[in-house]
């Protein structure tokens, strides 16, 4: 299993936040990465008002089920890419993109920083041009793209997955 840090910026919805913690617990994600504008569960000194935090945290917590206290988080809102980079992690995009690849085309390396983006515009160009790799989930139907937490579960088990298969493989 590669070792996975989820990066979620710019996400607006709490739900979708939550539902990303839930899918990443159950994969095993190494630490989730909120930046921007995503809303993040309490934290230790949190700067918001008490009223904020807390109203955020419990929507959070609606889909997540508790997920938010097993996996580790950071909140960073101004996203810097180059201490996972530093730290031997392959940025990779989950976007739909010119130079995108088919996920099932994709071979995961050992470690991976998978950003996430908004949920209308997906991620910003200038965090596109800093992916070592931009991977995409392949659409049968008329729907341009998934909801992201749905894109989220789906990407965690293809990467998984095929970490796994080439790893037998190699063996």
């Amino acid at each position: 299993m590669p070792d996975i840090i989820l990066v979620a910026h710019n996400i607006r919805s709490a739900h979708n936040v939550g539902s990303i913690f839930r899918t990443a617990e159950g994969f095993g994600v190494e630490r989730i990465i909120l930046s921007g504008y995503t809303p993040y569960p309490k934290v230790r000194a949190d700067t918001r008002l008490p009223h904020i935090s807390e109203k955020i945290t419990n929507q959070i917590h609606k889909t997540a089920l508790g997920a938010e206290t097993l996996v580790p988080f950071s909140y960073e809102e101004t996203l810097d890419l180059g201490t996972l980079e530093l730290a031997g992690y392959q940025i990779v995009a989950l976007e739909q993109a010119p130079t995108s690849v088919a996920i099932s085309d994709y071979a995961p390396p050992d470690k991976i920083a998978l950003i996430l983006g908004e949920e209308v515009h997906g991620i910003q160009p200038d965090l596109l041009d800093q992916a070592d790799a931009i991977i995409e989930i392949p659409m049968q139907g008329q729907k341009e793209s998934f909801n992201v937490s749905v894109a989220t579960g789906i990407a965690l088990y293809a990467l998984t997955h095929r970490h796994a298969v080439i790893a037998q493989n190699a063996s």
